[in-house]
């Protein structure tokens, strides 16, 4: 039998603790941080599993390599149509997008 530990807090109730609740300033700022964050991990992961440099996916999308760089490592904003050529004519990949209407 399993004993039930109430010391222990959900991810989201100490993310409302930590940024406050959905909606506010603040926790609006930390998930907009974290979608770039992760944005710039998936670009990280599908360029080492393709066996990129940096500077070779930089060459290839006609960018360089400070910038995918800074992308990967969440220190810039990404124009749209810049990202639409890193997955298509760098990683020969196609973006979808998606969007969620919260309530």
């Amino acid at each position: 039998m399993k004993k039930k530990n109430n010391n222990l807090t959900s991810f989201a109730d100490h993310l409302d603790e930590q940024y406050g609740n959905r909606g506010s300033e603040a926790r609006e700022k930390y998930e907009q941080e974290f979608e770039a964050f992760k944005l710039g991990v998936m670009l990280q992961e599908l360029r080492k599993e393709q066996g990129l440099t940096q500077e070779q996916l930089a060459v290839k999308c006609g960018t360089t390599k400070t910038y995918i760089s800074r992308i990967e490592n969440d220190a810039s904003d990404i124009r749209l149509s810049t990202l639409m050529r890193i997955i298509n004519e760098g990683l020969g990949g196609h973006l979808k997008l998606s969007v969620d209407i919260l309530p």
